[in-house]
């Protein structure tokens, strides 16, 4: 993450609060979902409550009604009660006064949620100048969706945040952002800090010059039970005050959690093109489940907290087309404080120009970790998948694929040859061979379904893994599970 949010904590303290985290803090309620595990989520029943309207040609002094909109989005919002609708009707809405045409509603209840959306198919713009905090501000508010709208900046001019949910002394409880654009601002998308159940659904957030989602680290507990789905996060970094960027700030994420409780899941999700990691969470529990992660300039997945597991997910790319000597990697590991890790049917795709390992666990570290390692790909590396002296490894049904002679593994303080890997010393049912991916690609987008041919087919097992692949296609379609995010 940026240096700004690091300098909030030392390496001690760090620690220290991680541990707490993890140690004392129990996971708050989720969202009733009414649906499977990856249905959209829904608001508990809104009882009572009034329905307003705001329009380009409307006067504040009118009442708000469909008839006789209010003209101001900042206004409207701050008339709002428990149980209201605010609905924006299409058109582009300058924000330039802060507090004043910044939507900044009071809170909902648990039974009468504070909605705000954009009226139809056509989005209204919020557009920010004046180097304007946010369009957006929840640090007061709680049980408030906010849905249909897009944020950007007014041509160009400096506008720093799309939607602010940092309640300062006070953690925000319950936020649903569905269906948003956030496009060419100056720093996040959506800047998190101390909230219990928040969704993010449906959204799509580039071209941010600090990030997409992310915040400072946390008080009383950081991030508890936020579960982003169905997003696309994009070229953060690569605009920066109406210019292509890059932006001044170090290593934009798609995703960068900083310490919290947790749970964090990322599901249906892609990060591409971020100028710094894809996914990179400090949260006590992180999943992250049928997502790609491609071509970012940094590490592709990057997990630090105790109990993690990544299923079903797409990891190329990584440096973007950039070559040389290289500290990055598709999948990261590391932590000074042990835990468990389970990564299961990912693919993760290198490129040998990058003088790098694919993948590295417990690089340096000493604090023994257990990672299950089950039906992965790792393919195309200059350096073999590395796994650190204290990772305590099980490995079975994985197919790698460094393209040369020499190591194909580092695990357990040793090298694992291809001849060691197929003599089963490395684990069970594990080969090296080339896994055929229709067309792996390097800085660009690429097709890792697998070809007829594949050696990934058939080849893995349904125990403990996920029964849908990356497409959302049910498991097994052969004889047998195949390895990686695909099913043939």
């Amino acid at each position: 993450m940026p240096v700004r949010f690091k300098r909030f904590l030392t390496s001690a303290s760090l620690l220290l609060l991680l541990a707490l985290l993890c140690g004392c803090i129990s996971p708050v309620e989720s969202f009733d979902t009414r649906k499977s595990r990856y249905g959209s989520a829904s608001i508990s029943s809104v009882q009572g409550g009034s329905t307003y309207f705001v329009s380009t040609n409307g006067n504040d002094h009118n009442p708000g009604s469909g008839s006789k909109p209010w003209r101001t989005v900042g206004y409207a919002s701050k008339k709002l009660k428990p149980g209201d609708t605010l609905i924006i009707r299409a058109g582009k809405y300058i924000l330039k006064r802060y507090w004043e045409d910044m939507i900044t509603p009071q809170s909902g209840t648990p039974k009468k949620w504070i909605t705000i959306k954009g009226e139809g198919e056509r989005r209204p713009v919020l557009a920010g100048r004046n180097n304007l905090l946010s369009a957006i501000d929840l640090g007061a508010s709680g049980y408030v969706q906010i849905e249909n709208l897009e944020i950007t900046s007014d041509c160009g001019t400096p506008f720093r945040n799309g939607v602010e949910v940092v309640g300062g002394d006070r953690t925000i409880k319950s936020v649903i952002l569905k269906n948003l654009y956030i496009h060419h601002i100056d720093e996040m998308a959506v800047d998190i800090g101390d909230v219990e159940r928040f969704i993010i659904e449906r959204c799509r957030f580039e071209y941010c010059g600090f990030g997409a989602i992310g915040g400072p680290p946390g008080m009383r507990g950081g991030i508890r039970n936020l579960t982003v789905r169905d997003c696309r996060l994009s070229y953060s970094g690569h605009y920066y005050r109406g210019k292509k960027g890059p932006s001044p700030y170090e290593r934009p994420d798609g995703i960068g959690i900083e310490v919290s409780a947790g749970p964090v899941e990322i599901e249906s999700t892609i990060a591409e093109h971020n100028r710094g990691d894809g996914i990179d969470s400090k949260a006590c529990s992180t999943r992250v489940q049928r997502c790609v992660i491609a071509n970012n300039t940094c590490d592709g997945v990057k997990l630090w907290g105790g109990e993690s597991r990544v299923d079903n997910t797409l990891i190329y790319g990584t440096g973007d087309g950039a070559g040389g000597s290289s500290p990055w990697a598709g999948l990261v590991i590391d932590t000074e404080r042990g835990g468990r890790f389970e990564i299961v049917n990912v693919t993760i795709s290198d490129n040998p120009q990058r003088k790098a390992y694919p993948l590295y666990v417990q690089y340096g570290q000493k604090k023994k970790i257990n990672l299950v390692f089950k039906n992965n790909i790792v393919s195309g590396g200059y350096g073999p998948a590395y796994f650190g002296d204290s990772a305590e490894l099980l490995c079975e049904n994985c197919l790698f694929n460094r393209g040369k002679a020499g190591a194909q593994v580092h695990a357990r303080g040793r090298d694992y040859s291809t001849r060691d890997i197929s003599a089963g010393r490395l684990g069970k049912r594990n080969k090296c061979a080339d896994p055929l991916f229709k067309s792996p690609a390097w800085g660009k987008r690429g097709d890792y379904h697998l070809r007829k041919e594949s050696p990934a087919i058939d080849s893995g097992s349904g125990n403990g893994a996920h029964p849908l692949d990356l497409d959302g296609r049910r498991r097994p379609r052969g004889a047998a599970w195949d390895i990686g995010a695909y099913e043939y």
